[in-house]
């Protein structure tokens, strides 16, 4: 069966015959562009990474080595999600605003260069849930062939074992926005703040971490297993939290949860 689904990902790239890949070095965007310099050639594939505010100096240290890895064509360029209108009032819609902004980036890139199609890490597992990013791409005719060949994250992490990525096991990331309350602005010192915390946090071992933000509260996500780790260091990370500007700090009892600001949406949708 994954096979299968690794095959109509292959045909579903042939058929674009050239393709910009939008490559935040994360577990999908490598094997994506693994998969598409496997099947079309180096010389059909340009990865471009967009390099902002929200998107943090080791991301773009992982992104530029594992597209020298690849031997990929490889661009970073420079982008602002703050500069976005609409953006930083951090609405539910915030991810429309970015994904359009990266697109229209990429677009003029794509068009300069000759490529025929842009593609980016949409997975099956995004389709269930609030990803106004999806619009955005179907707006400027953006292409997931992930999610177009049925792929989840889980199958993807086993391809990219199989492939030999490096990337297999790597904890999911998403942008330092997703961490603060829909509705809180957004602003350079939280994003800073939000990416040192979790820093202090990861240098206890813990490699899947998020910081939730609301207002003065941090709240904190790790993995179940990760919460004895975390509690013997409480006093540490409490301090330099605090020292941060968080004035409480607390962990989140249900561990992490990829997405889980939007569960506040969830239920205002059904309430």
């Amino acid at each position: 069966m994954l096979e299968l689904k690794y095959q109509r990902l292959q045909k579903i790239l042939r058929d674009m015959k050239t393709v910009v890949v939008a490559f935040s070095g994360g577990v999908d965007s490598t094997f994506l562009l693994k998969a598409a310099i496997d099947t079309l050639g180096k010389d059909h594939v340009l990865a471009v990474t967009a390099d902002s505010e929200t998107y943090p100096y080791e991301e773009l240290e992982d992104a530029v080595k594992l597209a020298q890895l690849l031997g990929a064509k490889h661009e970073v360029i420079q982008t602002s999600e703050l500069a976005i209108p609409g953006y930083s009032e951090n609405t539910p819609n915030r991810c429309y605003y970015c994904k359009k902004s990266l697109f229209e980036h990429l677009i003029p890139i794509m068009k300069e260069q000759n490529y025929e199609n842009i593609v980016f890490g949409l997975i099956a597992d995004d389709l269930g849930d609030h990803r106004p990013g999806i619009q955005a791409a179907k707006e400027y005719n953006i292409r997931g062939p992930l999610a177009e060949a049925d792929l989840y994250k889980a199958e993807i992490r086993e391809l990219s074992q199989q492939l030999g990525l490096s990337t297999w096991d790597k904890p999911s990331f998403a942008c330092l926005s997703s961490r603060i309350a829909y509705g809180e602005k957004i602003t350079i010192e939280k994003l800073n703040r939000i990416n040192r915390s979790e820093q202090a946090i990861r240098a206890l071992g813990i490699r899947q971490v998020r910081v939730r933000t609301h207002g003065e509260i941090a709240r904190i996500e790790v993995e179940p297993g990760d919460m004895p780790i975390l509690m013997e260091a409480h006093q540490e990370i409490s301090k330099k939290l605090k020292e941060l500007g968080y004035k409480y700090v607390t962990m989140d009892l249900a561990g992490y949860k990829s997405g889980s600001m939007n569960m506040g949406l969830k239920m205002a949708e059904t309430s």
